[in-house]
């Protein structure tokens, strides 16, 4: 590592601050660049770019590890509840027992939603998709609850992290209920944070609603494994919408909106469409060799990662988890059984060895998620619901971070340049 890296523009050098964090590469401090050169640096999608410091989440793309906090992802999805993801991207250290059960109680304490957001749901039309809903629902939060948006406040802003996190299983669940009619459930704070969801969402008031253990603890890793991913699209969204001084509850609408893209959030959906495309096992072939070919535009949905060039550790915790939600709840289905071939072909292919286009955890997430009963419509709200836990997080470290100015990202201009105006009876 170099103490400063040497710029030359224009025959003039200028040497800028390296900056190292604590595992990863080094950042060149660019930050007098433009007032020293009058220039401006060029990275479309920010892929070269720290846009911030954080604790939170470390990510290795080339090795394929990822950290929250320093703990392996696996470990925590293995050893953790989701509870305790949140406590631990929450407040840096992970619970003592004490600590996890006083969280718990108070995110349970959270779960209902004003009666009167109740009456949001009915402006939507009935085929309205779950994720405009979910948009539309938290961004009104801040209308319903005016003790929680005084960003400058450390206590609301905890008290509007807990209200975030509990809530958002209750207006995920409405708004599935909208879609197929059924009525709304009110919270249930005997159950955990996920068999709670799972009972909103499945539940029915004429009959009592037993969650399956499986399914429960299935759901619970796709939870942890969402929680948090780095500076993605939608994190970097909801910090940049919250370096403006907007609410917390706009700030997660914003990137709810920014999940909604099938680049996004919507890969895996887009997964398990591929599927029911290839239909059953025996047209694999057919799709690999498609896939291959430069010419076609066939493309396996679910294989590699923009930011993983070696195997999604994430994808390692739902494999297993795929074939323990196949056997609870005993499934017999072409489209599984093809997604067990193709992952099965695809990992012995020396074409996706060598361009390292392994599955990723949403080629397995649809999957589960479909097996469990959701449709497709909801695979994105579920990924809201738990990713909520990071934006929280991440928005919280950017209010307290001493650097943070309102993001501003500059251009590359190629427009026309100054010319008059032309009245309209002369053009």
């Amino acid at each position: 590592m170099t103490d400063a890296a040497k710029v030359s523009v224009d025959g003039k050098d200028f040497d800028y601050p390296v900056m190292s964090g604590t595992v990863g590469p080094d950042v060149v401090d660019i930050r007098k660049f433009y007032a020293q050169t009058g220039d401006f640096t060029y990275d479309p999608g920010f892929t070269s770019t720290a846009s911030c410091q954080s604790k939170l989440t470390y990510i290795d793309g080339d090795e394929g590890v990822l950290l929250h906090r320093g703990y392996p992802i696996g470990e925590l999805a293995e050893n953790s509840s989701f509870m305790e993801v949140a406590y631990l991207l929450l407040n840096g250290e992970l619970p003592e027992k004490g600590e996890l059960a006083q969280f718990e109680h108070t995110i349970s304490r959270h779960t209902m939603v004003h009666e009167q957001l109740a009456t949001f749901f009915r402006g939507f039309r009935r085929d309205a998709h779950p994720m405009a809903i979910l948009c539309g629902v938290v961004g009104a939060l801040s209308a319903f609850y005016h003790d929680s948006t005084d960003i400058h406040d450390p206590v609301q802003r905890t008290i509007a992290s807990h209200r975030l996190i509990a809530k958002m299983p209750t207006i995920a669940a409405m708004a599935y209920k909208y879609s197929v009619g059924q009525p709304f459930l009110y919270p249930d704070n005997s159950l955990s944070y996920t068999g709670n969801f799972l009972r909103m969402t499945f539940g029915v008031p004429a009959e009592p609603y037993e969650v399956n253990p499986a399914v429960e603890k299935a759901m619970d890793r796709i939870f942890i494994l969402h929680a948090d991913h780095e500076q993605n699209a939608s994190t970097s969204t909801v910090r940049l919408a919250g370096s403006s001084g907007a609410n917390p509850f706009a700030c997660m609408a914003a990137g709810i909106a920014c999940l909604w893209g099938p680049a996004h959030g919507g890969a895996n959906e887009a997964a398990l469409n591929m599927l029911r495309e290839i239909g059953t096992p025996e047209r694999i072939p057919e799709f690999i060799a498609r896939a291959k070919d430069k010419n076609d535009p066939f493309r396996l949905m679910g294989f590699g990662h923009r930011v993983y060039k070696n195997y999604d550790p994430r994808a390692t915790v739902m494999q297993k988890t795929v074939r323990e939600v196949f056997d609870a709840l005993k499934v017999n289905d072409p489209l599984f059984d093809t997604a067990l071939r193709l992952e099965e072909l695809a990992l012995s292919d020396e074409y996706f060895i060598e361009k390292k286009l392994f599955p990723n955890v949403d080629f397995y997430s649809g999957v589960i998620l479909s097996a469990i009963g959701f449709p497709t419509s909801m695979f994105t709200v579920l990924f809201a619901l738990a990713r909520t836990v990071g934006w929280v997080a991440q928005w919280n470290e950017m209010i307290t971070d001493p650097d943070q100015k309102i993001g501003r990202p500059r251009q590359l201009y190629t427009g026309p340049t100054q010319r008059s105006y032309v009245p309209v009876d002369q053009r």
